[in-house]
């Protein structure tokens, strides 16, 4: 039999032999030095961050991983200014990064200790960041960053300026390349903003964290006005109003449980297709209330998400800005076991009407499945364009033209179904046939024109409507003509412009279908640099 030799040279044994060997010291140094990064500010702190209901940073890598996946980088790393910080050198100089697992798929995380120095970014702070974000392009997997920062480290000046720039030209760098997911758990003030807003989700808690460029102390300053924190930058303000955030959670658990939940619908890259989970719905499954979803009066609302929920396997749906843009309805499900991003306008808000804040939410989300080879399912009912002085002046042209172009460029599998409204430019901007759309349906209950019956019948029939002697009800009568005549799926279907008019109950067959027959879509561009999406 074989025998292992002792790799130990003679003097390493002799000193063995002496009691010198291992170094009991160093491993005691070892153990000491780990428990102290692991403690980060120290238990004082952390019980401090627990009376906030906030867990430490630590703590929300542990609930987010998968149970000991976690592997560290740098834990020992500090800043080389060790006495910027009042005479104390801090391990891991507030930030936890590493690798670990969801469910089993690697992820690459960053977690910012706001125990330490309030969270505060400085040249190893960054370095350890900037190691997460690069291994997770070179390995191909999302990048999660747990937010709870006060900004740039003042003592270490124009380094700590240095160090930002550093980290936002890797966001950019790995934009379309990996997910990108940031959750801001704390304060995100100054340019920290900005390297979650180039993300691709952006997780807020409740009345615990915010965001804003200047804050209230310096918008008292300069326009002399008295807000607080959360009527400035607060999770509400940018889940509802300015759109920064695109979900909202009571609590940390709660909203790490939503982040594992959104992996799983994700592809870990952009070479990668979106995982398969099969939820034993059956592929044929009809669902006869489908049939009368849509009411007999046109102008009476109903819930879109009663028909995304019954296509969708398992009627599961996670929304995504679910608070903000309400009348466009965006976010990810299965059908057949494969993720699909779904778009829908919604009738029970504002009628579905497409807006600003809707084609900015809408372009966003198409252009992130496209990103990542997610197909995208597109249900319509949708009047047109918000009227208006406002929206004019918003930009309604340049950003109406986001979602066109998003939709245009798109060269993921594109299926769409018109569900009743689908009126003049918006009908072709909600991912036509006429801008690429793969396959297009429609139920016998849609409309498609250039104007609503009644707009069509006040230009068409002006005169006579004017010369009647019962103006309105010669109205009445004209739109009820050109609405039996011109506003029905059949004409659009006779010229090629929809695929087939088919019944409400079969939709979710027939998307499964036609995903299974453009599984293996390829499309073929001109060569160039990029597009020139109007910004």
């Amino acid at each position: 039999m074989g025998t292992t030799k002792d790799p130990a040279t003679p003097n390493q044994v002799q000193n063995r032999d002496a009691g010198e060997w291992p170094p009991q010291d160093n491993l005691r140094t070892l153990q000491q030095m780990r428990d102290e990064a692991r403690l980060g500010g120290g238990v004082e702190r952390i019980e401090g961050q627990h009376g906030k209901h906030k867990l430490s940073a630590r703590e929300r890598v542990d609930l987010l991983l998968d149970e000991d996946s976690l592997e560290e980088f740098d834990t020992l790393k500090s800043s080389r200014g060790g006495h910027l910080g009042g005479g104390r050198e801090y391990l891991s100089d507030g930030v936890l990064s590493g690798h670990g697992t969801i469910d089993g798929r690697e992820v690459c995380i960053f977690s910012q200790d706001f125990t330490v120095l309030g969270g505060s970014l400085g040249e190893a702070h960054s370095e350890k960041i900037r190691k997460a974000m690069d291994h997770a392009v070179r390995v191909g997997t999302p990048v999660i960053g747990l937010n709870d920062s006060g900004g740039a480290r003042i003592q270490e000046g124009i380094d700590a300026l240095a160090a930002y720039g550093e980290i936002f030209a890797r966001n950019v760098n790995a934009s379309g390349v990996v997910p990108q997911i940031s959750c801001i758990m704390g304060p995100c003030a100054g340019g920290a903003v900005y390297s979650p807003s180039m993300t691709d989700f952006v997780f807020m808690v409740e009345e615990s964290s915010y965001m804003f460029v200047t804050g209230p102390n310096v918008v008292k300053s300069v326009i002399h006005k008295d807000i607080s924190a959360e009527e400035l930058g607060g999770a509400s303000v940018h889940t509802t109003k300015s759109g920064v955030a695109h979900f909202v959670m009571p609590n940390d658990i709660l909203l790490l449980r939503e982040v594992r939940r959104l992996i799983n619908y994700l592809p870990s890259n952009n070479r990668q297709r979106p995982p398969i989970l099969d939820l034993r719905d059956p592929l044929d499954r009809t669902d006869p209330a489908l049939d009368y979803l849509v009411p007999a009066d046109p102008n009476q609302a109903y819930d879109m998400r009663v028909l995304i929920n019954s296509i969708l396997d398992g009627e599961e749906f996670l929304e995504v800005h679910a608070q903000f843009a309400r009348n466009l309805v965006v976010g990810f499900g299965r059908l057949g076991g494969g993720t699909v991003g779904l778009i829908a306008n919604q009738p029970a808000v504002l009628a579905g009407v497409l807006d600003n804040n809707a084609s900015v939410k809408g372009a966003r989300f198409v252009r992130f499945c496209d990103a990542f080879n997610i197909p995208l399912v597109c249900l319509v009912d949708v009047p047109g364009f918000m009227p208006g002085p406002e929206q004019e002046h918003g930009g309604i042209i340049r950003h109406g033209a986001k979602l066109l172009y998003a939709f245009t460029e798109a060269a993921v599998p594109r299926i769409t179904v018109t569900v009743r409204k689908s009126y003049g430019g918006a009908h072709v901007v909600m991912n036509s046939k006429h801008i690429g759309a793969d396959m297009h349906y429609a139920w016998p209950t849609a409309e498609i024109a250039v104007l609503g019956p009644r707009g069509a019948a006040e230009v068409i029939y002006r005169r006579e409507i004017l010369s009647s002697s019962d103006p309105a009800a010669t109205l009445a009568e004209k739109e009820e003509e050109y609405r039996k005549t011109f506003v029905n799926p059949f004409l659009a279907a006779k010229r090629g412009y929809i695929d087939d008019v088919i019944f409400p109950r079969d939709t979710r067959g027939r998307l499964i279908r036609a995903l299974q027959f453009l599984e293996d879509k390829d499309t073929t561009r001109p060569k160039r640099r990029h597009g020139n999406i109007p910004l």
